[in-house]
Parts: C-alpha cells; structure tokens; sequence
C-alpha cells in the first residue's frame, strides 16, 4: 500500500474493484481506498475545493493534472459508481521489453561460446600442469576459470527464455538458482581478481615476504573463504523468483513494488563491498607495481635485458586488462543500477526511470562479458601458461594428424586386401 503525500496530484495507484470513501478532517480531504483482498489505505489532499471536490463531478479530471509519464490505474468510486483513473509520479512500468530481450538474446550467443570453450580450456592447460600447486597465483586462477565457466553453463537456459520473448516455463527453484548464480560469478570474479592483483604486487614489493606468506594451502583457503563470503551475502538474490506479469511467469524480472527499498539496501552493500573496496585495492596494488617495473633500473647488457623487458612489457599488458576489465564490466553496471535503484525508490520521471533501466540491460550485459576477458589474464600472467597451451594446441594437432593417418593406412589396407 501506498500513502501519497498531501501534495496537488500525488494519487495511489490502484487496483481494478477498488472502492474509495470520501470524508473529512480538520479540513483535509480524505479518500479512503478500500483495495480487494488488502487493507485500506487513506490519502490525503489539501485542497477541499480543488481536487477531491471536482473529483465527484468529473472523475476524468485527474487526467489533466498527472505528471507526464505516469501510468494510471483504476478503482471504483462508490458514491456515484464511476470509474476514476489514478496514478502516482514514479509508476510507471518499462516499454523496453523487446530491447532488453534483444540485447541478451544477442550477449548470451557471444559470450557463450566464447566463455565456455576458452574456460574450459583454460582449466585444461592449469590441470595439465604438474607444478600448479606450487603456485599461489595459479591456484586463484584455477577458481577464476572455474566461477566463469560454471556461470558459461547457465547461458543456454537463459537464451532459450529471452528467445522465447519472456516465457519461464520452468520450476520456480531454478530461476532463483540462476538469478543466484550470475551475482556468486559477479562477485567472485572481482574478489579473485584482487586477490591476484594482491598477490602480483607482493611478488614484485616484497619477493622474500611472498614466498612465506602466499603459500598454495594459505590460498586456497583465501579462495574457500570468498566462495562462502559470495555465497552467503548472495542469498537474498535466491528471493528473487518466477513473478507473473502480464498473465505469464517471468524471469530475471523485479518483484513487488515494495522490494525496491529493500533491493536498493541490499546494493549499496554490493556496490561497497563486491566492487569499491577491490576497486580501489586494485588501483592501488597496480600503481605501486607499474612504479616498480618503471623506475628499476636494467642490469646486465642488451641480450641479458631483453627478457626483463618483456616480462615488464607483459606485466603492463596485465595490469591494463583488469583494470579496463573493472572500467568497462564492473563500473558501469553498478553506477547505472544504484541509480536506477534511487529512481524506483525516489519518484524519478518516468521518462528518465525507463532510460536507466534500458542502460541497465545494456551494463548488465557488459557485466556478463568478464568471463570473456579473463582467460586473456591468464595468457598474459605466466610464461608456463603460455607454454602449456601450445603445448596443448601443438599435441591437438598431432593427434588430429595421427588419426587422419590411421584412417589413410586403414583405407589403403582394405584397398589391397
């Protein structure tokens, strides 16, 4: 229920078979809205002459005094049994349902591939590896490839919805677990990229206190602890189910009017927490680090510096991916949804609230993106990783080779027999 401010022009949005009831107080007018099924919900307007006086006479006159872009609602006057058309600033629903559809629809077909097969290959080179758990680095990144490849599994499911223009044909608990699992991936991927970011920066500050402290069982419990950090807090996105609208079970979409006020406490806590506090432990690991790599002086001759140089050339390569990472996937999504947050809570334009929330899809879709980037990290963060994978590409080959020789001995065989 919702109790409009006694201000010209700020009516409730109500429910079709809802009665109102006219009466009186210390010269207020007073409208009582018996909603069906729900309590009843008093609203006032201080002007006895103005609006609720016109509003028996004419109940089309509200009409001409609504804020522009809000949508009306309908209830029933009982006095003179007519239909009044009300509406309160900030109501308004989004006719954007096509675009946003759109562009998931042609996100998810790109990431997904893309996502699923470089992740999974990824692992493949780290498992390969017989010495990935000596390295503390190896070992976040091992989780990191993990997290974007289990959210690259939950890409199909939500193709097949927005393909089918919004239609959730699936049990209830497993579009919580999906709405769940794209903020565990969020989430767990910016606080693994700072526990990396760490850990890159106390192997060039202070190499002696790396190797002690940075041991692979001291990691993988940091990695156990963000996983159950990511888990826990993301709770209440299991909250988030199949809502009907429009007479059809949707996903992924807003709840209640109601939990706006809450989603908007519960953002704050991720926009702190899950990107501000890595945000800026990341600005501040890597410009310590590029200070490092720029002002140490080269030693040795030209052949024996030359592998330095690449290592301090690859080195910035890495620091300027996950930071363009945070700039393009993590900044804009939760900029645009704090403020799409405050438009819902706050009473915005409608014009304007619809334009945060298309910028919301775009940015959501940004956000999906990461898990694309990331096994560019990987690439650029070790030299054995680097190996490895041609090392895996190169026995592909050979292997794709032998087989098609197989095949040829075995077909010249049978032609001679």
């Amino acid at each position: 229920l919702i109790q409009t401010s006694p201000s010209p022009g700020l009516w409730v949005t109500a429910p079709q078979r809802s009665r109102v009831e006219r009466s009186r107080r210390k010269g207020e007018e007073m409208w009582t809205l018996n909603l069906p099924g729900e309590e009843k919900c008093s609203c006032a307007a201080q002007q006895p002459d103005g609006i609720g006086a016109e509003l028996l006479r004419n109940p089309l006159v509200l009409q001409n005094l609504l804020p522009e872009g809000t949508v009306a609602g309908t209830f029933i006057n009982s006095s003179s049994n007519t239909t009044v058309t009300t509406a309160t600033p900030g109501s308004c629903y989004s006719n954007d349902t096509q675009f946003k559809y759109s562009a998931y629809t042609f996100t998810y077909i790109l990431v997904f591939p893309v996502a699923f097969l470089c992740n999974i290959g990824a692992l493949a080179v780290f498992l390969r590896q017989n010495k990935f758990r000596n390295s503390a680095s190896q070992v976040v990144m091992i989780n990191l490839a993990i997290s974007d490849w289990c959210f690259s599994l939950t890409l199909p499911l939500r193709l097949a919805y927005y393909i089918r223009g919004g239609i959730w044909d699936f049990p209830d608990w497993l579009c919580r677990l999906y709405v769940y699992a794209f903020y565990v991936n969020l989430y767990s991927s910016i606080l693994l990229l700072t526990l990396l970011s760490f850990l890159r920066w106390l192997a060039v500050a202070y190499p002696m206190k790396h190797s002690s402290m940075a041991t692979t069982r001291r990691i993988v419990l940091v990695c156990l602890g963000i996983w159950v950090f990511v888990a826990v807090t993301s709770v209440p996105f299991l909250f988030n189910g199949v809502v009907n609208r429009d007479e059809v079970p949707r996903c992924f979409e807003p709840g209640p009017r109601r939990s706006w006020s809450i989603l908007l406490g519960f953002n704050y806590v991720g926009l702190v927490f899950g990107f501000l506090v890595p945000f800026f432990t990341i600005i501040f690991c890597y410009s310590k680090l590029i200070r490092r790599l720029t002002t140490s002086p080269p030693v040795g001759n030209s052949m024996t510096t030359r592998k330095p140089t690449r290592n301090k050339t690859r080195a910035v390569h890495l620091v300027t991916l996950v930071i363009a990472t945070f700039l393009l996937c993590f900044l804009p999504y939760h900029l645009i949804r704090t403020l799409h947050l405050h438009a819902k809570n706050g009473g915005w334009s409608c014009r304007t609230t619809q334009l945060l929330e298309s910028a919301v899809a775009v940015t959501l879709c940004m956000a999906a993106c990461n898990c694309m980037v990331n096994p560019l990290l990987y690439y650029y963060s070790t030299t054995s990783f680097r190996k490895d994978m041609r090392d895996v590409q190169s026995s592909l080959r050979s292997s794709r080779g032998g087989s098609l020789m197989r095949k040829f001995s075995q077909s010249q065989r049978k032609q001679s027999d």
